[in-house]
């Protein structure tokens, strides 16, 4: 027999738990995987949306600074005195001195 006969017999009585497992598999797989990443992307895109200057960040590279310009799209850093350098948005990763990502979403809250 091939794979696919084995899958199309079918117990007697059987039918609707072979419906009930599928579907509670993608439940499990939505609620664990698939809407936290989308809670995760709405804070980061909050957290990006809600930067002012005068906030020391981090970006995604490591490098630290002080906002000294927030544009639309783009940010103005400074790394050091006179040493300013212009990054996307989507490059900053958190504020300095949080260590996670929820710390920064909390106190950007």
């Amino acid at each position: 027999m091939t794979f696919l006969t084995l899958l199309l017999q079918t117990a007697p009585g059987g039918g609707i738990m072979q419906l009930v497992f599928p579907v509670a598999i993608g439940l499990v797989l939505y609620f664990f995987m698939i809407r936290p990443q989308q809670r995760k992307t709405a804070d980061a895109k909050s957290f990006r949306e809600s930067l002012v200057k005068g906030t020391r960040v981090v970006t995604i590279g490591g490098l630290h600074g002080l906002l000294v310009e927030v544009g639309p799209e783009t940010v103005l850093l400074e790394v050091e005195r006179g040493q300013r350098l212009r990054f996307d948005r989507s490059a900053i990763a958190r504020l300095a001195g949080s260590t996670t990502a929820a710390e920064t979403v909390a106190t950007t809250a």
